[in-house]
């Protein structure tokens, strides 16, 4: 696979509810998901050559909570490292949408 502005697949609400639904069920102490305001994701991608964004697994060293930390990526597939990174996004739970398919009951 090849990493360019075109990279990931489009899947179906179905296919997104056994996604979710199995991670949930295999992981029930689970982070569910991760919400990134539209203004930051915007600065990410606006930066000169950017292409996409990766995601990262993180965990903060002190209080042990894990996060996702958001970096640009350029044509080469290289992390852009020298401009906007994200960190700190709002986790369900606590903040959870209250009539998402995607959350199992």
């Amino acid at each position: 696979m090849t990493i360019d502005n075109n990279t990931g697949e489009v899947i179906t609400l179905d296919e997104a509810i056994n996604y979710t639904h199995t991670f949930q069920e295999n992981n029930p102490d689970a982070i569910k998901s991760f919400f990134a305001g539209i203004n930051k994701i915007n600065r990410i991608l606006g930066q000169d050559d950017c292409i996409g964004i990766r995601f990262y697994n993180g965990e903060d060293p002190v209080t042990g909570k894990n996060n996702l930390v958001l970096v640009g990526v350029d044509k080469n597939g290289e992390d852009i490292t020298t401009g906007v990174i994200l960190e700190d996004l709002v986790t369900c739970p606590n903040y959870c949408p209250k009539n998402s398919v995607l959350i199992k009951p």
